[in-house]
């Protein structure tokens, strides 16, 4: 966005909110798509090099779109709720926090 080359990221997290706001994902989940068998959900937190993942949905049930249609919803609302900050780290060793515009927990919406 900026034209800096980002090197690196970091994510911090209010643990016991986010916690709290994963189990209501899960719970959702289960309510709108009762046929889920195991829901599994990680975030990574602390440094994550560019090219690694930060985030790990996995959502089992006995017919695929169910399980699709699940982890996209999961994704979204995970987005929208967790309160879970990155930090963009450049090669000029500057850095921001990026601001996730969806999340319900943004104190400028």
């Amino acid at each position: 966005m900026n034209g800096k080359l980002v090197t690196r990221l970091e994510y911090e997290a209010y643990n016991n909110m986010a916690l709290k706001e994963m189990k209501k994902i899960c719970d959702q989940i289960r309510n709108n798509w009762p046929d889920i068998r195991n829901i599994a959900i990680f975030h990574r937190i602390g440094e994550v090099k560019i090219e690694e993942s930060s985030i790990i949905i996995a959502i089992s049930s006995p017919h695929r779109r169910d399980s699709l249609e699940a982890v996209n919803y999961c994704i979204n609302e995970f987005k929208r709720t967790v309160p879970i900050w990155k930090k963009e780290w450049y090669a000029d060793s500057t850095y921001i926090w990026k601001e996730n515009c969806e999340c319900i927990h943004n104190e400028t919406k």
